[in-house]
């Protein structure tokens, strides 16, 4: 079964979905959109150190993208105007990676498969690689579930509960860069945050409580996956940005089912 390239794809993308789906809760709820850009366009750079380096392309990103995400985790706990700031790392990682790219002559790089995803390729170290830390995300996040979900509601009622919202905190920066890391081969780092927030966006329509949210995220983003692959293989269209318009066709079709659902009740 590994051995067909369409498969292998399938199963790479829906462990991404199965990952990015309740994380992407969380961006939601916490409005953290800014955050997750800032964290994949960090993943520029990110491959042209590992390139430079020559080590593996998926450490080279975790690195980066986890110096970006506690850098902006640090700065938000210090009350720094975010949106600004977010804007100004986002855009400047991803233009430092562009250039640092431009000084590995020896190197021939597509660009465009780290951008904006190359998931038909994936192989199969890529799939054990893309499965293991989308396991270790869904790990994280359920073992943190509750914590999380009173930090998300209010820090005074976590501090209440004895919990710690910027430990909390932590363990989000630390899934979403390993959800960076991961899906950097799937969708690109200018797609990742919209595999984030899309599938979760479309969700909060018919959930009725964070669990259903994160399930039903799962769902739709592995139906964004499986629907946007079938696109790319019948119109030969670029297979990330397929998925991701999916997943936006998705979520507009949840805003008018929603509407409709809530006119009848």
């Amino acid at each position: 079964m590994l051995d067909d390239f369409f498969m292998r794809a399938v199963l790479a993308g829906v462990a991404v979905a199965a990952a990015t789906g309740p994380l992407g809760c969380f961006v939601v709820w916490r409005r953290m959109a800014y955050f997750g850009d800032a964290t994949s366009h960090a993943a520029i750079l990110g491959v042209a150190l590992a390139l430079g380096f020559s080590v593996s392309i998926y450490a080279g990103v975790l690195v980066v993208a986890l110096l970006m995400a506690f850098t902006v985790a640090t700065l938000a706990g210090r009350g720094w105007a975010m949106d600004t700031m977010l804007g100004v790392l986002a855009h400047s990682s991803l233009a430092f990676g562009l250039v640092a790219v431009s000084f590995l002559p020896a190197v021939r790089v597509d660009l465009t498969a780290y951008l904006f995803g190359d998931i038909l390729a994936v192989n199969r170290f890529d799939l054990v690689v893309i499965a293991g830390g989308a396991a270790l995300v869904v790990a994280l996040l359920v073992w943190r579930w509750s914590g999380l979900l009173t930090a998300t509601m209010s820090e005074d009622l976590a501090h209440a509960a004895g919990l710690r919202p910027d430990r909390e905190r932590l363990v989000l920066t630390l899934a979403l860069a390993v959800v960076v890391a991961v899906a950097l081969k799937v969708v690109g780092a200018l797609l990742i945050a919209a595999m984030l927030i899309i599938p979760a966006a479309a969700a909060r329509s018919f959930a009725r409580g964070p669990e259903a949210m994160a399930a039903i995220a799962v769902v739709f983003g592995a139906v964004a996956v499986v629907g946007g692959l079938n696109a790319s293989l019948t119109w030969d269209t670029p297979a990330g940005p397929s998925i991701v318009a999916v997943a936006a066709v998705i979520f507009a079709a949840s805003l008018a089912l929603g509407s409709l659902l809530r006119l009848r009740g």
